[in-house]
């Protein structure tokens, strides 16, 4: 047992041809059942009776609508589900609807092709910007070590899989977000147009404004408010202005039913309060739990974004703390991590790695592949600790950048 703690500590099990072996392997995986799926489909459903790219369908269905001159009907769920089944068959599960308007004008862009071609340009489109966030992220950060490996172990990021599989917006996420820190302290005005842009997923906005302000950074704060108040301008002059009570009535669907009554399944939502209300908890509990951390989140971005920490730290910091904050976060949008490990990766290259960082970054690297499976199966949640663990893993670096021991290097011999 003392043997295994001190490989965990040490991270010497984490080898370079260890980790592309495991990279191959699930790449070849994932190449072998997405060609089974596809293989076996008819075009537009799989052999199960799904849409190719699942949660897609309700992407190219709101879409559709707005084709037809029905902007407000995606926010209606009985309508929305009536289009998904029209398209894609009677058996169709519904796939809910979501999103601000803001994303209707890429689901109208999308909706006007055939699905498969539609489908195709969504996944390559965004994988492509991804992969360019990641590569920016390394090239601004990295020495020679790691540039050779970096496009492999971005393609086999196990959330990637999820995304691909799902065709869902992670890819979209991770790049906005992950190419605005990039950014950040060069070009202030870009990034803030980049922030902007997410606010097409706002549960991931809690924090960013807040470390933009506690930091200082006004140039990219303003950029980001003018961005959502042109892109809000633009939304209703295009769709009209009752889509923004449509969409406000709709969010109490997305509250209550998804999110309170689990209607999505508490193993899917990666998130304090999800975990809560997995093990029992009441709704007021879990809020209370998700404040909370939230609440300690908020201050510890504050403490990390106004000190001399490296920069990686900061932009892997404000990228784990964005997932945990909300209490809407699905196993798709752990595409967030990518930026992070990236910073973390190329930090700890080039500074060197303390004890147990190595094996913490790689249990953050492969925890979306169980994220969802594992809680199914055990009622364990995976992802949040995990999360959790990094943040303080980061956070004990960070303190050392500024010259102060850890907190728990403080404490009673007796408790260490």
């Amino acid at each position: 047992m003392a043997g295994f703690i001190a490989l965990l500590r040490s991270g010497s099990w984490l080898t370079r041809e260890r980790a592309r072996l495991v990279a191959l392997a699930l790449i070849a995986a994932f190449a072998v059942g997405a060609g089974f799926l596809v293989g076996t489909s008819d075009g537009l459903n799989d052999r199960f009776g799904r849409p190719l790219g699942t949660d897609f369908s309700n992407v190219y269905a709101a879409g559709s609508y707005v084709l037809d001159g029905e902007p407000t009907a995606p926010f209606d769920p009985p309508k929305q589900f009536a289009r998904e089944q029209a398209i894609f068959g009677q058996a169709t599960q519904f796939y809910g609807w979501h999103y601000p308007p803001y994303f209707l004008g890429p689901a109208t862009a999308l909706a006007a092709m055939p699905y498969w071609l539609a489908l195709l340009v969504w996944q390559g489109v965004t994988l492509v910007l991804y992969l360019l966030a990641i590569r920016a992220i390394v090239a601004s950060t990295a020495g020679r070590k790691i540039k050779s490996d970096w496009l492999l172990f971005a393609l086999a990021f196990p959330a990637v899989f999820i995304n691909l599989g799902q065709a869902h917006n992670g890819f979209l996420t991770a790049a906005l977000v992950g190419a605005a820190l990039v950014q950040l302290d060069r070009r202030p005005i870009l990034a803030g147009v980049l922030i902007g842009l997410l606010a097409y997923k706002p549960q991931f906005g809690l924090l960013i404004p807040l470390v933009l302000i506690a930091s200082g950074r006004w140039r990219a704060f303003a950029a980001a408010a003018a961005t959502v108040a042109l892109m809000t301008l633009a939304v209703t002059l295009a769709f009209g202005s009752e889509v923004w009570p449509a969409f406000l009535a709709s969010t109490k669907f997305t509250r209550s039913v998804v999110l309170e009554q689990g209607g999505t399944g508490w193993f899917k939502i990666q998130s304090v309060f999800s975990w809560v209300r997995m093990w029992g908890g009441s709704v007021a509990v879990a809020y209370a739990a998700q404040i909370m951390a939230t609440l300690a989140l908020a201050a510890a971005l504050i403490w990390l974004w106004r000190n001399p920490a490296a920069y990686p730290l900061k932009a892997a910091g404000l990228l784990i703390a964005s997932l945990l904050a909300t209490p809407y976060s699905l196993d798709y949008d752990l595409m967030v991590l990518a930026p992070a490990i990236a910073y973390l990766c190329v930090d700890g290259i080039a500074r060197g790695c303390a004890p147990y960082e190595k094996t913490v970054l790689a249990g953050l690297w492969i925890v979306p592949l169980v994220a969802r499976s594992i809680p199914q199966a055990t009622l364990i949640p995976l992802a949040v600790p995990m999360m959790v663990l990094a943040t303080t893993i980061l956070l004990r670096r960070a303190m050392t950048d500024c010259g102060m021991p850890p907190l728990w290097h403080l404490a009673p011999r007796s408790l260490k």
